[in-house]
């Protein structure tokens, strides 16, 4: 079963890049969305952050 949602997965990201490489996706509402520079991350703020992900903010707060 997981390879299964493994292999849906991995389809939806090619139908994704293709959409994108072909300027078949736009952006809507853009007047109340900018763009912002910068990397942005949203992940739960609790107690205890896995290693993993504490790991993986302190590389992007490097990279900014």
């Amino acid at each position: 079963m997981h390879a299964r949602v493994g292999s849906a997965a991995q389809q939806q990201a090619m139908i994704a890049r293709t959409r994108l490489s072909t300027d078949a996706l736009v952006r809507v509402l853009e007047a109340w969305c900018p763009p912002m520079p910068g990397l942005f991350l949203y992940y739960p703020g609790h107690r205890h952050v896995p290693a993993g992900l504490k790991a993986f903010v302190a590389v992007l707060r490097e990279l900014t």
